[in-house]
């Protein structure tokens, strides 16, 4: 098949290699506008662009397709058979989806209708879901919305990280749409609603929850929450979440809540931690132990929570004892409260 991929991030270059290692003939690709990163002046090409050039395929960098009428025409002249959406980071209007004779297809990082929008894993963990997962959805006008054709589901662990789970879904999508393709080619041309008919693809129940996008706030812990609040919050905004130590700021990157519920999915030392603790009597943010070759034990509104490693501001990210070393923690001392 002839298609033209659209994609930005990481994310979505396992996907545009997968197409193109199977034979697929990759017409052009479209992704966002080259970047300044950090503090840097020099611009940078999203990883999809860079992988295109790699692979010597064409690529276009519409600021804003919806009003780029020029590109439109370039997009169209390229005569692709499907388009292929994965990440790509703006919403295309309607006569861009109208475009290839087979539709647009999105590789989407969630169980639709659950996290419609931006950010679905990191919502998936911040709200303590079970699973989740990618769908292969044809694409609509409405955000995310469109029916479902294939889908598949990976359970979420308790020590699972936003990047980790990405990884996962980002080797799944790429997967997934190879195995669309063929369905796809199959179902062949015709009116929208007789290509989907033969694709016998499912339409999304009405109720939806949508992904919002996360702010500054989102990002500063709280250490009144509960330990499994602040736990979620590090591993779903991994590698962001923070607090402060003493006027500085402080990244926490891997954290265990010692809930007795939990203790099953704990690593074997941080079950050994459960129990030792009475919850309650201290206030939050207090650092109840400091255990030399693991980290620190903090108190939140109920149980409390080990920290594995952190990065305070300056510094390398570290694990104890090198952590321990950097923060000259005691039992009794007290996160900053914000």
């Amino acid at each position: 098949m002839k298609i033209l991929f659209w994609g930005t991030p990481a994310y979505a270059v396992p996907t545009l290699d997968a197409l193109h290692g199977v034979g697929h003939t990759i017409v052009g690709v479209v992704t966002q506008p080259d970047r300044r990163r950090g503090r840097g002046t020099q611009l940078v090409p999203s990883p999809v662009k860079a992988r295109a050039k790699q692979l010597s395929l064409p690529v276009f960098t519409p600021t804003r397709i919806r009003w780029d009428e020029e590109c439109k025409a370039e997009l169209a002249a390229l005569e692709a058979d499907a388009s292929v959406v994965v990440a790509f980071g703006q919403i295309l209007p309607k006569d861009v989806l109208q475009q290839p004779p087979l539709g647009c297809w999105n590789g989407h990082g969630s169980l639709l209708p659950r996290w419609r929008g931006a950010g679905p894993i990191q919502w998936a963990l911040l709200e303590g879901d079970q699973e989740t997962g990618v769908g292969i959805m044809a694409m609509e006008e409405g955000l995310d919305t469109g029916p479902v054709l294939l889908e598949q589901r990976t359970p979420i662990q308790l020590l699972d990280t936003s990047i980790g789970i990405a990884e996962r879904l980002s080797a799944l999508t790429a997967e997934l749409m190879v195995q669309a393709m063929p369905l796809i080619e199959a179902a062949g041309p015709g009116s929208e609603e007789e290509r989907l008919a033969r694709l016998k693809v499912r339409v999304q129940a009405e109720e939806s929850t949508y992904a919002r996008m996360l702010n500054k706030q989102d990002f500063q812990l709280d250490w009144s929450a509960s330990a499994l609040g602040i736990h979620r919050k590090v591993m779903g905004l991994h590698p962001a979440a923070f607090t402060h130590w003493q006027g500085k700021r402080l990244k926490l990157l891997h954290t265990e809540p010692l809930i007795e519920r939990l203790k099953d999915q704990l690593s074997a030392e941080g079950r050994k931690l459960v129990g030792q603790w009475p919850t309650g009597g201290h206030p939050p943010g207090t650092i109840l132990a400091v255990i030399e070759d693991l980290g620190l034990v903090v108190s939140s509104s109920d149980c409390p929570l080990l920290i594995r490693e952190a990065q305070l501001e300056g510094k390398a990210r570290s694990t104890a004892p090198a952590l321990l070393q950097q923060l000259k923690a005691k039992a009794g001392d007290r996160f900053d409260m914000d």
